[in-house]
This record gives C-alpha cells, sequence and structure tokens, in this order.
C-alpha cells in the first residue's frame, strides 16, 4: 500500500510526526518513504510493506497528511500502474521531460571512436532541433578482442561538445560501478555542460548488484534495455531493483531478443510490447531498432527495415528511440554496418513525426468512440 501524503507537507510538522509515530505502532508493517522534490512542489509517499491486506483503505486515507491511498499489487510495487494510481508518469531531468506522453529521439554514435566524428554528430543533432544523443564510451562485446570503449579517456570531450551544441542528454552505457563515478567526475570537471543518462545494456539486466548501486543514486535518469533472453516479467523487475533502491526515474527500453525465430534480423523484434510495458507500468518506453534490425536492407519500397520497425513502435506510442547514426560508418569501430548515414538525420526525423502524427490520431479516433 501506497501513502501519498499532501505536497509540501513538513516532516518536522506535528501532523507529520503523529502520522509516522502511528505507522511504526503497525504490527507487521515496516515503512519506507520516498521523497520527489521538484520545481514546484514535493510529492512525499510512504509505502507499507507487510501484511497490508487488511488495511481499510478510507481509515489510512483518514490519517493525518494523507491526500490518497493506493493499493498496490504483488509485482511492480513502485513503477507498477496500480488499480485507482494516479501518480505522474513523467520525469524531467535538465530540462528534458520524459513521459508516456512524450517522444525523444537519441541519436548517436554505438561507440565513441574519436572527437572529430563526436562534433559532427553533435552539430548535425543542433542543426536539426535534438536536444539527445546516444554516445558509447564503455562497450561490453562478445569477444574479449574486440573494441571495448575508450571509456573514461573520452569523456571530458563528449561532455564538452554536448554543452557546446545545446545537448542536454546523453544515454551512455555502464557496466562497472566505477564507470558511474568516473562520468559523475568528468561532468564535474567540464562544468556540467550536459547530462547524462546511465544506460544498463541487455548483458546486465540481472546483474543485480549493478542494478542496486544504480539505484542508489537519483542524480542521473536510467534507460534499462530489456534481457534479450529472459521474459519480460524478468525484465520489468529488474526495473523494480533500480527503484526499489530509490531511482524512480527509469525508462525501459525494448530491443529485440535473441533468437533466429528472428533471422535474418539481427534480433527478433519486440515492439509490440510497447502498449504492455505502458499499461503494466508507469515507465516511459523506448525502442532500438539499430539494435534490434542490425542491418541497414531495405524491402522494395525503399525503407529500410530500420525505419519500418521504428515507425512500428512509434505508432505503438513508444516515447523515445534509440538509434545508431555515425558520420562515416566504413570507419565505425563498432556496429558500423547497422549505422544511419549522417544526410538520412533529417529523414528519419521527419519519418519518426509522421509515425507519432499517425499514433496521435488513433488516440484522437479512439477518444471519440
Amino acid at each position: 500500500m501506497i501513502l501519498i501524503l499532501s505536497s509540501n507537507v513538513d516532516e518536522r510538522s506535528q501532523e507529520y510526526s503523529q502520522l509516522m509515530a502511528h505507522l511504526a505502532a503497525m504490527p507487521g508493517i515496516v515503512t519506507r518513504v520516498h521523497v520527489e522534490r521538484g520545481a514546484e512542489q514535493t510529492v512525499t509517499e510512504i509505502y507499507l510493506i507487510g501484511n497490508t491486506k487488511q488495511l481499510d483503505i478510507e481509515d489510512m486515507q483518514s490519517l493525518p497528511c494523507v491526500e490518497r491511498v493506493v493499493r498496490v499489487s504483488e509485482e511492480y510495487r513502485i513503477l507498477g500502474r496500480h488499480k485507482d494510481d494516479r501518480r505522474p508518469t513523467h520525469f524531467e531531468y535538465n530540462g528534458v521531460r520524459f513521459g508516456q506522453d512524450t517522444l525523444n529521439v537519441f541519436a548517436g554514435l554505438c561507440a565513441v571512436d574519436n572527437r572529430q566524428h563526436v562534433e559532427q554528430m553533435m552539430r548535425a543533432l543542433r542543426d536539426n532541433g535534438q536536444l539527445c544523443t546516444r554516445m558509447g564510451a564503455y562497450k561490453p562485446r562478445t569477444s574479449p578482442y574486440a573494441f571495448q570503449g575508450h571509456g573514461k579517456a573520452c569523456l571530458p570531450y563528449v561532455f564538452e561538445l554536448a554543452g557546446k551544441y545545446g545537448i542536454r542528454v546523453v544515454a551512455m552505457e555502464i557496466t562497472h560501478e566505477s564507470h558511474y563515478d568516473e562520468i559523475k567526475e568528468a561532468l564535474h570537471l567540464t562544468g556540467n555542460p550536459t547530462g547524462v543518462m546511465l544506460q544498463i545494456g541487455t548483458r546486465n539486466t540481472q546483474n543485480f548488484e549493478l542494478l542496486k548501486i544504480v539505484g542508489r543514486q537519483t542524480e542521473m535518469p536510467v534507460l534499462l534495455k530489456r534481457g534479450f533472453g529472459i521474459t519480460l516479467d524478468e525484465s520489468l523487475n529488474a526495473a523494480e531493483y533500480l527503484a526499489s533502491e530509490g531511482n524512480r526515474n527509469v525508462v525501459f527500453c525494448l530491443r529485440g531478443m535473441k533468437t533466429n525465430m528472428g533471422d535474418p534480423h539481427r534480433n527478433f523484434v519486440d515492439f509490440s510490447h510497447v502498449p504492455v510495458v505502458k499499461r503494466q507500468t508507469r515507465m516511459p518506453v523506448c525502442i532500438d531498432p539499430s539494435h534490434s534490425v542490425g542491418t541497414r536492407a531495405a524491402s522494395p519500397d525503399g525503407i529500410m527495415d530500420m525505419m519500418h520497425v521504428t515507425a512500428q513502435g512509434v505508432m505503438a506510442g513508444a516515447n523515445m528511440v534509440l538509434v545508431d547514426f555515425h558520420p562515416a560508418p566504413p570507419e565505425a569501430l563498432v556496429d558500423g554496418p547497422q549505422a544511419m548515414l549522417m544526410p538520412e538525420l533529417p529523414y528519419f526525423l521527419e519519418d519518426v513525426q509522421i509515425a507519432r502524427e499517425a499514433y496521435l490520431k488513433r488516440v484522437e479516433l479512439r477518444q471519440r468512440q
């Protein structure tokens, strides 16, 4: 059960003390307090853990400071979309809004190779009105001999260039707790010119110790990719690990499932799960067409498979697109064959907008019924 308190409640007030004393005296119930501090108001949620079925909602609603009560299901207790749960489904980070009603495109380099390519990418994004990008500094690879990323060596110029070209959020995968410290230090040394969304890759979806560590920090939001060989439920529980440690600003990413059932694509595209995730949780949903399809192959209509599946995900209500671009794909150190070309960026963005408008028209049509 979740007790949502009146906005801007004072934790030093007599009413708040009375509430906490009452909850502490309840047998078999443990409380966990979560505070969300926004620009205009502070929202306090108290999670009651234990045998809460015996608790009457009206009785709990009458307690001091309590504005409303939500009875939660067993799974996805924090991030889940529960009955009569009207909590917001969005968050803001560094001036960018992420929610189940927004759409942000993160086009960029799967792996940072050199400063010149990073600057070309950032400039193109700015010229096309974009505020977000993806930049891989740490790359987990199947082969121990493959390029593993430049790591902390590239962070200063990536962040400096992001600030120079007005990029507000950089999605960046981490594979170890030390990477968070390196990112935080590099941001500080460069004057915090941008923000970072920490990405947990598909190979680390069930790295529970990493999830706990990343969840304990609340400065940066998290992009969690679905595990490529596990069920959707298992991946959603991985997101719950992040939230249970304190970080509720989580975006869930569908990136394809590892099976030859998807051949000739790199993975079996799972974007039909966009509405499922939005129905079961309050998380914004991202799609990754690059790693799902893994090729620039096109159908007879001339449209690349990556474009088709992107449109399918966006028309299903996706809130974020993570896609590979590169100024010179033959020179890319990771996934060059699947990267889109710089001249294709305006075309890609316009095609995404067409799909987004189709989704909004579908929503409008449904609302008229």
